[in-house]
């Protein structure tokens, strides 16, 4: 049997992190997903928006918590799970949430609240890898970060050369962090 949600979307609206009485942090956020596709009766491209709950758990919401806003661009891999519950009225209700067992910050580095024009956006993203203890890889750039740090007491060593290689521009729209 498989239970596997994959999403690719956006925050909503600010993440909610709360930690339980045993100090174990829990974020619960809203992810839009957005659908196209092409009207053939009408010639119209058409929207349809779906909006999910995401959980995330120990480290996952960690990472939430520093680095995850409204309007934050994300990669989701986890599970669905139905809870039910009496409400004031004694109705019993029902929901269903993604139960997050890993996350991916997308998005360009320059939209992150962390970046200050260096390689962090992507540091965040292994940070969250690797707290999520589901195996991700690690994104190319991670390692970028720690590039260039002497070891303490070492003498920094002199900047590396540029290549004659062409690189992207800083602000192009195409350059996700992974």
């Amino acid at each position: 049997m498989v239970n596997k949600v994959i999403l690719v979307g956006n925050v909503g609206m600010e993440p909610e992190v709360r930690a339980t009485e045993n100090g174990v942090k829990v974020a619960r956020l809203r992810m839009a997903t957005t659908e196209r596709f092409f009207d053939r009766q009408t010639n119209e491209t058409r929207e349809h928006t779906e909006w999910h709950t995401v959980t995330l758990w120990r480290g996952l919401a960690d990472v939430v918590d520093r680095y995850v806003h409204k309007g934050s661009q994300l990669y989701i891999e986890g599970r669905l799970r139905t809870r039910d519950w009496v409400d004031k009225d004694n109705n019993k209700r029902y929901t269903t949430e993604i139960l997050a067992d890993s996350m991916n910050l997308l998005g360009r580095r320059s939209d992150s609240p962390m970046s200050d024009g260096t390689q962090g956006g992507a540091s965040a993203q292994a940070y969250g890898a690797a707290q999520s203890g589901a195996g991700s890889a690690q994104p190319s750039g991670a390692a970028a970060g720690a590039a260039g740090h002497s070891a303490p007491g070492q003498p920094a060593a002199a900047p590396a050369q540029p290549t004659a290689a062409p690189s992207m521009p800083a602000e192009d729209p195409d350059d996700l962090p992974f």
